[in-house]
């Protein structure tokens, strides 16, 4: 089975050497867990070391709100878009349409269809291997009914699989007894990687738990996890 690597490290070898190449994996957690974080760590991963250009289609944050978060950490999107390697589609701006380059915007006049041509479209525009979605919750936001919603997220996932690229995406838990905020997320995804925040003593920390993963063994440990400048993400496996 040919992988991709997680950009996490540690987690690779947690998961058997990486995603399962064309899967697509669900990043389950409350607010704050670091999950836009996790899923941006892939792309820039993918970007850097693998020459494999990504997608970030945002639903939560501004373009330029998500740039400057994550230069804070060491990773320029914007450079990565101005050399073709990264599309960021923006359809949490107000904005209206689609503009020249690196970057579309869909406003209030939000489809499903039309998100799911802008994706093909920007894969094939440039050669695209990895894609983000942050967040789900936002997408409910924009699509409206249950039903709709349902028929959205399966058309999404459908897509994905079938033109190859191995996508995460992010949705909350607000509940500890349930994987996600809508209960239905989890069975279209083919990989659960649940981030939660839990109290000992005094301090709150944080914590990755691989909870599916098709096509492959995995660890079922809580591990525990850091966000570290310049590093991102970094992994506390015990060895």
């Amino acid at each position: 089975m040919e992988r991709v690597t997680t950009g996490i490290p540690g987690l690779d070898t947690i998961i058997g050497g990486g995603y399962p190449r064309g899967t697509n994996v669900l990043i389950c957690g409350s607010s704050g867990t670091g999950k836009t974080i996790f899923c941006t760590q892939f792309l820039e991963e993918g970007i850097v070391e693998k020459n494999e250009p990504g997608i970030f289609i945002t639903l939560e944050e501004r373009t330029a709100d998500l740039q400057d978060e994550m230069l804070g950490l060491g990773w320029d999107l914007a450079e990565h878009q101005r050399n073709g390697n990264l599309m960021i589609i923006d359809a949490a701006s107000p904005r209206i349409g689609a503009s020249e380059g690196s970057e579309l915007r869909i406003g209030s006049n939000f489809e499903i269809d039309a998100l799911v041509l802008d994706i093909h479209r920007a894969a094939t525009r440039i050669g695209a291997k990895r894609l983000v979605l942050d967040s789900i919750p936002a997408l409910m936001l924009k699509v409206g009914e249950s039903e709709e919603f349902r028929g959205a997220l399966f058309r999404l996932s459908a897509l994905l699989l079938e033109i190859g690229l191995t996508s995460l995406m992010t949705t909350e838990s607000i509940d500890p007894f349930l994987v996600s905020r809508y209960g239905i997320e989890e069975f279209l995804a083919r990989g659960i990687i649940v981030l939660s925040l839990e109290e000992e003593v005094s301090d709150l920390k944080r914590f990755l738990r691989v909870r599916k993963m098709r096509g492959t063994s995995h660890s079922l440990k809580n591990i525990p996890f850091e966000i570290v400048k310049e590093k991102g993400i970094v992994l506390y496996v015990a060895k």
